[in-house]
């Protein structure tokens, strides 16, 4: 039965080719000073940095910029962008990138005026912000994350071996988001096919869990056979912009949190992959991918009616004198037969995980209580092993 909740996205998204024409009418809101947030410098490449930076200065706003945002933002750069904001009274932060780059964006707008160590406060003892926000826009340029239509922020903290993830509220929420597919052709095939299962990942974790069989799970599955079906394409043609421009839109809705309502949610994946990530500096979505198949199935008994399900109407297997196990099983087989034509990594060994690191992960490994099994750290290091 699903239970009391409340919804509210606040963030504008504009979507297609000429996305970006629609840039200027969200800058007027917003005052003269810009935070235009980017990584190592492919949009200069392929040209949607001059194409931002035209609306921009059209727009008369003064650009500051804050190049350098690495693929897993870091604690060391967060205080480096709050520094800059602060100096510069910056009134909008324009983040221009994949996931990483938006959850720097918005890491910086809740930690700028934070009269405290933000690491501390909001990564560590997981607080709400209660000084001044600076907005945050986004120009998205990487499929995966959904970070463009959520209040999730992931920094990482090389000092202390830890990765970990803040889910703000509505407020921190981008106020508008800028979506062409075709920023994202020219990303690498294994950072496309890494946000591709990041994104269906995304559905699992809020699929296998709480409430089962509600109108969340049927949008779920729509959504996953959506990816599946335009993935195969993408891997073909990276330049299909029907598949590409699908693959855009399921992963913002894969984590924009519609499909949460009603369900627990897990997350044992995310935090057991951020956990490698802590320590392999690994891309994100291939933490999610090794990890994935070993914790599944050693939680599959504990919600056999879901992974049956799953096997039938998003796998297509036929159940048909079949035990219900029997069904689960090739249904995560499927998955494992379309993870390994999207190239996805499938073990942690490959990520630079070694067996004197599996403690060390296993401590740095946030349990969670919204999915069919509570793990515990032996639990973890089970898994860890059956990853490598």
């Amino acid at each position: 039965m699903l239970g009391n909740f409340s919804y509210c996205n606040p963030t504008k998204l504009y979507f297609g080719k000429d996305a970006v024409e629609y840039l200027p009418k969200e800058l007027k809101k917003y005052g003269k000073n810009v935070l235009l947030c980017y990584g190592g410098g492919s949009i200069k490449k392929n040209g949607v940095y001059d194409a931002v930076v035209e609306k921009l200065k059209i727009s008369g706003k003064n650009i500051i910029e804050d190049p350098g945002v690495m693929p897993n933002p870091t604690a060391k750069k967060l205080n480096e962008g709050c520094k800059l904001a602060r100096e510069n009274n910056v009134d909008l932060i324009l983040a221009v990138g994949g996931g990483s780059t938006c959850d720097y964006a918005k890491a910086v707008s809740v930690s700028a005026y934070c009269d405290c160590d933000p690491w501390k406060k909001y990564y560590l003892e997981m607080q709400e912000p209660d000084n001044r926000i600076i907005p945050v826009g986004c120009v998205l340029t990487m499929v995966g994350t959904g970070s463009e239509m959520n209040g999730g922020s992931v920094i990482t903290n090389h000092e202390q071996k830890l990765k970990i993830g803040h889910v703000f509220g509505e407020e921190v929420m981008p106020k508008f988001a800028i979506l062409n597919p075709e920023y994202t052709f020219t990303v690498p095939k294994k950072q496309m096919t890494a946000g591709i299962y990041d994104a269906f990942n995304h559905i699992c974790e809020q699929y296998f869990s709480g409430d089962d069989d509600n109108t969340s799970d049927y949008i779920s599955e729509g959504l996953m056979k959506s990816l599946i079906e335009s993935s195969r394409k993408a891997v073909v043609d990276p330049q299909d912009y029907e598949a590409r421009s699908n693959i855009m839109w399921s992963a913002t809705w894969a984590l924009n949190t519609l499909v949460a309502k009603g369900k627990s949610t897990d997350w044992e994946v995310h935090m057991i992959g951020q956990a490698v990530g802590a320590y392999t500096d690994a891309t994100h979505g291939m933490t999610l991918s090794a990890v994935s198949l070993p914790y599944y199935r050693f939680i599959m008994d504990s919600g056999l009616h879901k992974f049956k399900r799953f096997a039938v109407n998003v796998w297509n297997i036929d159940p048909e004198g079949k035990t219900d196990r029997e069904v689960a099983d090739e249904g995560l087989l499927a998955m494992e037969s379309w993870m390994k034509e999207l190239g996805v990594t499938l073990n942690i060994t490959d990520l630079g995980v070694t067996e004197d690191m599996l403690e060390g992960i296993a401590d740095a490994t946030f349990l969670c209580d919204g999915g069919y099994k509570v793990l515990t750290r032996e639990d973890v290091i089970t898994i860890l092993k059956e990853s490598m």
